[in-house]
């Protein structure tokens, strides 16, 4: 019996139809939808197309976002995304093996290390940011400019809830 894929809007709702299938009593699961819907429409794409995942997207753009030399210590970068030690560890070594980091010795500790972006990391995540902001607009071109603003601080409620104390 070959398996079919019925008609669904987007592939989040495909998804979501396959979690109800197979445990129903999950419940509602609009927030998953939403989510998914939202990481997947302004996010990944973009990022994919220039060859990188989210988490690299993410330790390139805040080393980007740090400015002046562009550095940071490996626990500051910790700090300023969503992975573990042992996560960012694994990230970094991909970073440095394609050229966009490098790790040197930290001056002030000797015990440690700071991360660097490199010139072809840093002209990476700039075209990845450009397209990654084109995207994003068009994400939610949709919605009049005067509606998007509106939208912030509920985001900014809901996400406050899950940031660590100390974390804003």
């Amino acid at each position: 019996m070959a398996w079919e894929i019925p008609e669904y809007s987007d592939h989040s709702e495909f998804m979501i139809a396959q979690y109800r299938e197979e445990m129903p009593e999950l419940g509602d699961l609009t927030a998953m939808e939403t989510l998914s819907r939202l990481h997947r429409e302004a996010a990944a794409p973009t990022i994919k197309t220039f060859g990188l995942q989210l988490g690299a997207f993410d330790v390139l753009a805040a080393l980007w976002r740090s400015g002046g030399d562009f550095v940071l210590t490996p626990a500051q970068l910790l700090e300023m995304t969503m992975v573990t030690s042992g996560g960012m560890t694994a990230r970094l070594d991909r970073l440095e093996k394609a050229g966009w980091i490098r790790r040197d010795a930290n001056p002030y500790d000797k015990r440690s290390f700071i991360v660097i972006l490199s010139q072809a990391g840093k002209e990476l995540i700039e075209r990845v940011l450009v397209g990654h902001l084109i995207n994003e607009e068009k994400v939610v071109r949709p919605l009049p400019h005067a509606e998007q603003a509106p939208h912030d601080a509920p985001l900014s409620i809901l996400l406050a809830r899950f940031a660590e104390p100390g974390q804003t």
